[in-house]
């Protein structure tokens, strides 16, 4: 039975299904009780019994065709094929019954299956149809197909936001839940106007960052589209999670192995039992019958189901969260990682460094260093340039700042500018150890060493052939790390290292304070692909967590890639095969464990199912169950594993 059947529109609606089931049985049940009366002729129980062939086979034959039709071969087939052989022996009764059984487990199946459907496909309804766009002096309502990069859209209190985009006015808490799943809305803020004119998504800090389809708070919004509809974070996730629906664990691979054999090897098996009469003495008809229980209870329909209801639930029930799981290998394959390796900017730490140290030299004062540093780096846009030039003019409380000019780049190492007649050097000691024979005093090297063994990275600031100071930066951890990381050890995750582009004793530092059991610094993008191979030789199976962007190649390499923060990141999207939609580490040990119940789940699925097809094929080929008996179990094996799997949608970490 294939995974994307699950509910048929009919003249009875999507219900058409279960109410043709439920009129089989009540005619199989009055045409069995007519016939225990002498005044009722027999054809009239008959007529009854042929009616319930036609509302019990319709959806049957009516799969059973299509699948051929299309080359296939399914559980349908089988079923159809026994009930003729039932009427063909006469046991008209037994057909009905079989049908009837069959039908109504298939819709009771299929209806349980939309529920985790339902769950997937409620993402569909996020975004609304229309917006608010500002014109001049007014706005007018459209479609959001009609929207436009840079259109702005007035989102009005209480309201989905109708596009990805940037708040330009006004402030609210808005309710992410729908994109990243957390629980707590989110304050957000108008961006500032100097930052307004070159912003794309990527860069948008989050305050200021609008998804389609979240709930705007009390407050009115004018949000600057930035993508058009199609290209938004909602239509990028549908688009991902029905794709995920599509892809195949290995156990389902392993379960369709099996399949291609055990039903070609039960047909030989039901042909052969047909000509049991021949050695055993009995008539043909008993054989015959023997031969169509054996195939009723031969069909793996509860084996076929076991696997794509677990992974459909898991899948489901994670986006729930704000966790998008790739498929069914990413969720298996979560389950039973024994080693974690982590980025550390924007992963493991805020990745927004801040002003830790300032030391100032040769009789300078801290705020003439600071105004220094923060005219020269206010030319750059270096990560750690905005940090000084942010936390320098908020330690300075609004004192004068110098112009800068003339700024030159001098790739890893550091900056050059003029500041009035003065030429300022800013960087690490890479760049005065090419710069000229005027180098550090050991003094400063050995200050510089001593901030660094603690986590800072520093800049040393020279004026001319003076050097005037160093500032001391430090990207600190996430609040949540160190709680995230016990929670992991907790459930078994025996390595947790952190691969670094930082110098190893940043790495090394951050690394102790949030509880990791190693740590790699200095490392290029394919040297962590290198670290993440030699992991995978000690360690059966690794995860990478990282931003999507720089990690890419690490993420491949891995077993799973986990991207942080993968809302509004195409490239986190496309990269990873987990995608931790908000930008919150502590949500990692709820995937882990989803992905454990979820394995632990399919395990159940096919002990249950394997082991009553085991049973029931000795039973039926010994004559100890009926074709009525081995379709009630076997329907009833089906729903016990389709229900068992949809546990997963309630799944809560403890």
């Amino acid at each position: 039975m294939e995974q994307e059947k699950v509910e048929h529109s009919g003249i009875f609606g999507k219900n058409s299904e279960l109410i043709f089931s439920i009129c089989c049985g009540a005619l199989l049940g009055i045409g069995f009780g007519l016939s225990f009366l002498e005044d009722v002729p027999q054809w009239v129980s008959l007529a009854m019994y042929i009616g319930a062939y036609f509302f019990g086979g319709f959806y049957t034959a009516k799969e059973a065709i299509e699948t051929i039709l299309k080359g296939g071969f399914e559980i349908d087939f089988l079923m159809l094929v026994a009930a003729i052989g039932a009427a063909i022996l006469g046991e008209w009764a037994e057909g009905a019954l079989l049908l009837f059984l069959f039908s109504l487990g298939h819709s009771l199946e299929h209806y349980a299956m939309g529920k985790a459907h339902k769950s997937i496909e409620s993402l569909a309804t996020l975004a609304p149809k229309t917006a608010l766009k500002k014109t001049e002096g007014s706005s007018v309502e459209v479609g959001i197909e009609e929207l436009e990069v840079d259109d702005i859209i007035i989102v009005k209190p209480n309201s989905r936001i109708a596009a990805d985009g940037v708040i330009v006015k006004g402030s609210s808490a808005v309710d992410q839940s729908p994109i990243t799943g957390e629980s707590i809305p989110v304050d957000k803020e108008a961006i500032k106007e100097q930052d307004e004119q070159h912003i794309s998504l990527d860069n948008v800090p989050q305050e200021n960052r609008a998804y389609s389809g979240t709930i705007n708070g009390n407050g009115t919004l004018e949000i600057k589209v930035l993508k058009i509809a199609e290209d938004s974070t909602v239509a990028r996730l549908i688009t991902l999670v029905n794709e995920a629906k599509a892809q195949k664990s290995p156990t389902q691979l392993l379960t369709d192995k099996f399949e291609k054999y055990f039903v070609p090897s039960v047909l030989v098996l039901v042909v052969l039992l047909c000509f049991a009469f021949l050695v055993l003495d009995e008539p043909f008809s008993d054989s015959f019958y023997r031969a169509m229980a054996v195939l009723v209870a031969a069909s793996p329909c509860a084996l076929a189901i076991a696997t794509p209801s677990a992974v459909l639930s898991g899948v489901a029930r994670a986006a729930k969260k704000g966790v998008l799981i790739k498929g069914g290998r990413p969720l298996e394959d979560l389950g039973v990682l024994t080693a974690i390796a982590f980025d550390k900017t924007g992963t493991l730490t805020e990745g927004k460094p801040k002003i830790t140290e300032v030391i100032a030299w040769n009789s300078i004062s801290e705020d003439e260093l600071l105004g220094t540093a923060v005219a020269v780096e206010g030319l750059s846009d270096h990560p750690l340039a905005k940090a000084v030039v942010r936390d320098g003019k908020e330690r300075m409380e609004g004192k004068e700042i110098p112009e800068a000019d003339s700024l030159e780049a001098v790739l890893g190492k550091g900056i050059k500018a003029n500041v009035g007649a003065d030429k300022i050097y800013i960087g690490n000691l890479d760049l005065y150890e090419a710069l000229d024979d005027n180098k550090p005093s050991q003094e400063i090297i050995e200050k510089i060493e001593s901030l660094e063994s603690n986590g800072n990275t520093t800049i040393l600031v020279r004026k001319n052939d003076t050097y005037i100071g160093i500032i001391g930066l430090m990207d600190t951890p996430r609040a949540a790390a160190k709680s995230t990381l016990a929670a992991l050890k907790e459930i078994g995750i025996k390595k947790m290292i952190m691969l670094s582009g930082d110098n190893q004793k940043v790495a090394d530092a951050i690394a102790q304070e949030v509880g990791l059991t190693g740590a790699k610094g200095s490392l290029l993008p394919e040297e962590k692909v290198e670290a993440i191979k030699q992991l995978k030789q000690s360690e059966s199976k690794i995860a990478m967590v990282g931003d999507g962007v720089n990690d890419a190649p690490a993420m491949a390499a891995s077993t799973v890639g986990i991207a942080m923060g993968a809302a509004g990141s195409d490239v986190a999207l496309e990269t990873a095969d987990i995608a931790l939609m908000a930008d919150k580490l502590e949500i990692l040990p709820f995937a882990i464990g989803l992905s454990r119940k979820a394995k632990g789940i399919i395990k159940q699925n096919l002990w249950i199912s394997l082991g009553v097809v085991g049973l029931l094929i000795p039973a039926t080929i010994f004559g100890f169950a009926s074709i009525g008996v081995a379709v009630l179990i076997h329907e009833g094996s089906t729903i016990v594993v389709v229900v068992n799997a949809l546990r997963l949608l309630g799944y809560e970490r403890n």
